[in-house]
């Protein structure tokens, strides 16, 4: 911790937080416990003068900067007080102190290198709507970074903070990013010192890639001269690394293969905010943050039917396959059950809920009764007899004709019947002949007989 001194009349000095050539951020405090954090400008101002050039731009950038807080924003840290400082003449801006870490700590250990979908729609959201709100009452942020966007652990809110350079003259600001700004989040227009609205938003957008593949698209190897016009060359010229690949390239080791399918999804409509916000040309991106946040309101409630990209085909793709593997699984699963249900017979039980097994009950138990009764009765023998004995296998009744007379059968003949039949027909000895063969012979003539009254009977 440096030493305490006061920078003003009731507010000490608490510390750095972090410096740089656009200024540095000290920890401040207030008699009592209220803790703020304090933007130290680089330029000193010598003169409280309107006939001073940077103190008469400071007094006109801070009136602007108090409509920021005129009305509260829940993602944009409250402007508490500005002024000069007692030593050195540095102008500062004592903002809200916001405990919690920022978006470039979150990309480091032990955080994962970068940030779930979910997540970065989140800050897209909540980042947008402060840039919206900004650019509202006509101010322009222009350093717009990962370390200007804090979270705020008690809101767990996106805060965007720190409006240095918003408070700066063209001049200022010009030489203060040519030497010490954060060139990777820098619009290429910002290398002329030229700031707009578009060009926070093209510093958005910077985030956001940032968000989903873990690096910016044009990364400083270092802070020498020849890396700086190296990457804002690359910001004026060069086209801009496919997302879907970068963030495949940097997905954590610890994510689970079904967590990496879902996370490389990404959705088309916030691709194409991202691509529209890094246009080269101001006049090709969202005009300022209103028509930004309109868009992602807009585009995050349209249903993505459309594959726009192959990434979004490979995402499909790997969505299918891990289908098709969970009904696989599921599939074995149930084999599994099937298979120690047949190990174990006491699972291939009925079962029975208990009404039914009621209802089944009562009615085994009347028929017991009923069949008691029935045998008690006698109507056993009865029923066996009636459907047994008479009507299954009682004989069929058949009609006889009347008219007809059954032949009797003639007996064989004796030998005393077969000499009379061998007799020569010469012979007339009837005392050879047997009376019966005589009387089987004329059977049916000596079956009839007269009636006294001349009518014949049998």
């Amino acid at each position: 911790m440096s030493k305490i001194f006061t920078i003003t009349e009731g507010l000490e000095n608490m510390g750095a937080l972090r410096t740089g050539g656009q200024g540095s951020v000290y920890k401040g405090r207030r008699i009592g416990p209220i803790i703020t954090a304090v933007k130290l400008l680089p330029t000193p101002i010598h003169t409280e003068s309107i006939d001073d050039k940077n103190y008469r731009n400071f007094q006109n950038e801070v009136e602007k900067l108090k409509k920021v807080n005129e009305e509260p924003n829940p993602n944009v840290v409250k402007i508490l007080n500005y002024g000069i400082t007692e030593s050195g003449s540095f102008p500062f801006i004592e903002m809200e102190f916001i405990e919690g870490p920022d978006l470039e700590e979150l990309l480091k250990p032990p955080h994962d290198g970068i940030f779930t979908i979910r997540e970065v729609v989140r800050v897209a959201d909540q980042l947008a709507n402060a840039l919206a709100h900004c650019h509202k009452v006509l101010v322009k942020h222009g350093d717009v970074k990962s370390n200007n966007v804090k979270f705020n652990i008690h809101s767990n809110n996106y805060i965007l903070l720190d409006f240095g350079l918003s408070v700066m003259s063209d001049d200022q600001r010009r030489t203060s990013m040519r030497h010490a700004g954060a060139i990777e989040f820098m619009a290429p227009e910002q290398n002329e010192g030229a700031m707009y609205f578009q060009t926070d938003i093209y510093s958005y957008g910077i985030i956001i890639y940032e968000l989903l593949t873990g690096q910016v698209p044009f990364p400083l190897r270092d802070n020498g001269e020849t890396s700086r016009n190296t990457v804002m060359l690359a910001h004026m010229e060069s086209t801009v690394p496919d997302i879907f690949t970068t963030r495949k390239a940097n997905l954590p080791d610890g994510w689970t293969d079904d967590k990496i399918q879902h996370e490389m999804q990404l959705p088309s409509w916030l691709l194409q905010i991202i691509t529209r916000c890094l246009e080269k040309k101001p006049e090709n991106r969202y005009a300022n943050g209103i028509a930004l946040q309109e868009a992602i309101v807009h585009e995050s409630m349209v249903p993505n039917t459309n594959v726009q990209n192959s990434a979004e085909l490979y995402a499909l793709q790997q969505e299918n396959e891990r289908l098709q593997a969970l009904t696989t699984y599921y599939q074995d699963v149930e084999a599994g059950k099937q298979a120690a249900a047949l190990k174990n017979p006491a699972n291939l039980g009925i079962k029975l809920n208990k009404p039914f097994f009621v209802l089944l009950l009562i009615m085994l138990l009347g028929f017991g009764a009923f069949s008691s009764y029935v045998l008690y009765r006698g109507w056993a023998k009865r029923i066996y007899h009636h459907f047994f004995k008479t009507a299954l296998i009682k004989p069929p009744k058949v009609k006889i004709d009347s008219t007809y007379v059954p032949r009797q059968t003639v007996p064989d003949k004796s030998p005393v019947q077969q000499a009379v039949t061998d007799t020569p027909a010469g012979n007339t000895d009837t005392n050879t002949t047997d009376p019966s063969a005589k009387k089987e012979t004329h059977f049916f003539r000596d079956s009839v007989k007269k009636d006294t009254s001349g009518k014949l009977q049998f």
